[in-house]
């Protein structure tokens, strides 16, 4: 049997930029094997909620809008950043409320996921919004210009699916949120029970 897998040790960290937009962290980082790797950097972020939202007449709440990280207009469930000191449950009625002008029941905690473990600290929460209706006008960002659009389970599925919405943890919210209310088949069978 093989040795447990071990945490690389870290032996010293320094911030390089910390902004309202970006804290960045490089570590040296001592592996299991005794390798010592310098600058290995870890971006230190609250993470971010995804919000499937489901009007009364069974269509799915989208925002079409620019991300300036791609440079291009994306296809997207509601989402955002957490402030600080902000509960994810709160974030994600924040954000529908924000980015659409929409409301409904109280945000259900589907799945939390780990955002890019690789290199970042935070997770994201996908949670789902039954009853969704426009009870407000959107409060944008300055940074932010959204067009809300709307689409049937299945129509959200296929574009999950075949691209056209594209981010990684887009198409694992949609899907995950598709299955969770069972619109579809997992596509995979879950793990067994503990």
């Amino acid at each position: 049997m093989s040795e447990p897998l071990r945490p690389w040790r870290i032996l010293s960290s320094e911030y390089r930029i910390e902004s309202p937009h970006l804290r960045l962290r490089a570590d040296r980082v001592e592996l299991p094997n005794g390798l010592v790797v310098d600058d290995f950097f870890v971006r230190e972020w609250r993470g971010f909620c995804v919000v499937f939202a489901l009007t009364p007449d069974g269509n799915v709440l989208l925002v079409r809008q620019y991300k300036h990280g791609a440079g291009e207009v994306v296809l997207e469930l509601p989402a955002g950043v957490l402030d600080a000191d902000e509960t994810p449950e709160t974030c994600a009625a924040r954000e529908l409320a924000e980015e659409t002008g929409f409301t409904g029941s109280p945000p259900e905690l589907v799945r939390t996921f780990l955002a890019e473990p690789t290199n970042a600290t935070a997770h994201f929460y996908l949670f789902i919004v039954r009853d969704a209706t426009r009870t407000r006008e959107p409060k944008l960002d300055a940074t932010e210009e959204i067009v809300v659009e709307f689409a049937t389970p299945a129509e959200v599925r296929a574009m999950a699916l075949d691209g056209r919405i594209a981010s990684g943890a887009q198409v694992s919210s949609a899907l995950v949120a598709l299955a969770h209310l069972g619109y579809f088949e997992p596509l995979f069978d879950p793990p067994p029970s503990s």
